[in-house]
């Protein structure tokens, strides 16, 4: 399958120092932050890491495509939250990622709050840049 014509109307700019134990900062200034390996992968977990970082992305813009999906269906979404919960480890030939995005809407029963959910899924951006490329599990809480 092709990769899809994007027109794109921002352009976020990072760069990144010493990879993983390191310092990544945004263009702009807003973003300077140190990143270290975790604990877990053998590093001082002293500051963030790019999971962390990609997990934060990852959860506010599906939080911002359930908000849009929602939008007209009568369903208040206020009070949702989205947990992203991004692992690392090996695959064959390097490492992989995992997903899974807990997702709660106080305001839904289960089954609007799936179909919310499953709707958020096909519009959000990071579940478009990573579907068929790596395991995203949707959880309604």
């Amino acid at each position: 399958m092709a990769p899809q014509t994007v027109d794109v109307l921002y352009t976020a700019v990072a760069t990144a120092e010493n990879g993983r134990d390191g310092r990544v900062s945004s263009d702009d200034g807003r973003l300077d932050v140190v990143v270290n390996p975790p604990r877990e992968m053998g590093g001082s977990g002293a500051g963030t890491n790019p999971e962390q970082l990609f997990a934060a992305g990852y959860g506010a813009c599906f939080q911002s495509a359930l908000g849009a999906v929602a939008r007209g269906t009568g369903v208040d979404v206020a009070g949702s939250r989205v947990t992203a919960k991004v692992g690392i480890g090996p695959i064959s030939g390097g490492y992989g990622l995992a997903v899974e995005l807990v997702v709660s809407i106080p305001g839904a029963d289960a089954a609007t709050a799936r179909e919310l959910v499953e709707k958020a899924h096909q519009v959000c951006p990071y579940s478009n840049a990573t579907r068929g490329n790596i395991e995203v599990t949707l959880t309604v809480a």
